[in-house]
């Protein structure tokens, strides 16, 4: 008796990945094989990066209130020192939001701690 195989099922699962490969350059868009790989590596790489996604913007953000803290004659080591000191307990996302659009609430903050 021959093997038994669920087409409806493989063909709507390739149809499905080879949807999400729509966009992708040359072979990689419309070649089975090719379009898994791409598909594969490109998920690797999403999960990779979210993670990264969120050095990157600390480190964003800490350049920024070093910019912001230079300004008052501060450094950015001294600023989040004495900030830490005097119990203000504000995130790096914020501070950095401070400093960037709202300088004067920036400078309200160094003065505090200064």
């Amino acid at each position: 008796m021959p093997r038994s195989v669920n087409v409806v099922a493989s063909r709507r699962r390739r149809k499905k990945m080879m949807k999400e490969a729509r966009g992708y350059f040359g072979r990689r868009s419309n070649v089975w094989t090719v379009a898994k790989n791409a598909i594969e590596k490109g998920r690797v790489y999403a999960y990779r990066d979210r993670k990264v996604k969120k050095r990157n913007f600390r480190a964003l953000w800490i350049q920024r209130i070093n910019a912001g803290a230079r300004i008052h004659g501060l450094s950015y080591s001294q600023f989040i020192g004495k900030l830490h000191a005097a119990d203000i307990e504000l995130n790096r996302k914020v501070l950095a939001d401070l400093a960037m659009n709202h300088p004067e609430a920036f400078k309200a903050v160094v003065d505090k701690v200064k």
